[in-house]
């Protein structure tokens, strides 16, 4: 039968993915393995019987397999970030609160180790897009010597509530969908920056098959401002503020004017300097990084990591730029320690479990609690309940164990309540 060209089809995909070959197919369907190729490729539509028997094959509807063009449902959404001012993007969804959040699959965002499948495309902007503030920069952090109380930091690198609530809503864009709505309504969003919430997404997925985890990589500022705009369900912090001694609290009270959250711990981990194994240099504090001549890369203003940095050299009254390095910005903890693998940099800060994860010396310069902050309201939604609920299970937190430099006695445990 000639193809309808508005038919569409995902037959190769459920195949593949079922681990079937097109002669395997056949056989069970009673069709031929040219008519399977003819079908996938685009070049035949398949009959009624044939499509009931291709369906009940592969164990699926029939409208799994085939659907008409038009068909496909539209949302609207709200864009994240400054993405390419283009009519299509790649797109993750899902819904939080009472509206829908698109994240562009672009650059990076669009791999973890393979490449992220899209919820979605973006078919119509409907308003300008503009940026959302992910390039606001902290004034006065060009030198230590004038590095601001974290107050100060949280006053001006966090956008406050009204301020974000006055930008989400520009930029508005039409969404045609790729899956299964329903899916994307139960879709947890967590940004953050510590690998163990990609290994915590996974096993959530592993206990609760129809949970989605969209696990979204930002620094601790950057996830409290996403959580100020309404991106996100929960975002993940360890900043420290050095006047009160405390963890995250000040930070969060400073920017979720006018909104109630709770800070659940995921636990406290050790933070340092990362060397190559043996510390062939016997760097001991950060001072010894300019009297060694060592080269760093050094994480974006605003990160955990960054002022931890900052704040150790100015208590031993280093100015960051004498640092070799230091103007070399890298995004993760994993970039950090290839860094220090390869030899473009001979240390930077990260955590005591990176380091035994990639083999390298460690010089703990602070522990570091790191919690999970989420606006109350989200707590009564299920997607969330599931995936708090796993924070619990003594295999998870067996993971955390082995993986090092964790204390996790206290996991789960509400320490604020904002």
């Amino acid at each position: 039968m000639k193809l309808d060209v508005n038919l569409c089809n995902n037959l190769k995909s459920i195949r593949t993915r079922l681990g079937m070959s097109q002669q395997e197919l056949a056989n069970i369907a009673g069709v031929t393995r040219q008519s399977i190729g003819g079908v996938e490729s685009g070049q035949y539509a398949p009959s009624v019987a044939m499509s009931l028997r291709l369906a009940k094959a592969l164990g699926c509807q029939v409208e799994d397999l085939f659907w008409f063009e038009q068909d496909l449902p539209e949302v609207e959404a709200i864009l994240t970030g400054s993405a390419p001012k283009q009519q299509q993007l790649r797109v993750s969804l899902a819904r939080v609160g009472d509206q829908w959040i698109a994240y562009p699959l672009v650059g990076n965002d669009a791999f973890r180790i393979e490449m992220i499948p899209a919820d979605g495309e973006t078919v119509a902007v409907k308003y300008p897009i503009v940026g959302t503030g992910e390039s606001v920069r902290v004034k006065g952090l060009s030198s230590i010597s004038k590095l601001p109380l974290a107050s100060e930091v949280a006053t001006q690198e966090l956008h406050p509530a009204s301020e974000a609530q006055s930008q989400i809503g520009t930029n508005k864009v039409q969404v045609r969908l790729l899956d299964d709505i329903d899916k994307l309504h139960n879709t947890v969003v967590i940004a953050g920056c510590t690998p163990v919430l990609s290994l915590l997404a996974r096993a959530t997925e592993r206990w609760h098959p129809k949970l989605r985890i969209h696990y979204r990589f930002a620094h601790s500022t950057a996830a409290l401002r996403s959580l100020c705009r309404g991106e996100v369900h929960i975002a993940g912090m360890h900043l420290y503020n050095a006047d009160t001694g405390e963890h995250n609290i000040p930070f969060v009270r400073e920017a979720l004017t006018g909104k109630s959250a709770v800070l659940i711990t995921l636990g406290v981990w050790e933070e340092g300097l990362l060397v190559p194994s043996g510390n062939p240099m016997g760097v001991k504090t950060v001072s010894d990084l300019v009297e060694f001549g060592a080269t760093i890369v050094t994480h974006e203003v605003g990160s955990g990591s960054r002022m931890l940095l900052e704040r150790k050299l100015q208590e031993e009254g280093v100015p960051l730029h004498k640092v070799k390095g230091s103007d070399h910005i890298v995004h993760s903890h994993q970039d950090v320690a290839l860094s220090v693998v390869s030899g473009i940099a001979d240390a930077g800060i990260s955590t005591a479990s990176i380091a035994a994860a990639f083999g390298l010396g460690f010089i703990p310069l602070h522990r570091a609690r790191y919690d999970l902050v989420i606006i109350k309201e989200y707590l009564e939604e299920e997607p969330v309940k599931q995936f708090l609920s796993i924070l619990g299970h003594r295999l998870v937190q067996s993971q955390l164990e082995i993986l090092g430099g964790y204390d996790i006695s206290n996991i789960g445990e509400v320490v604020a309540n904002i």
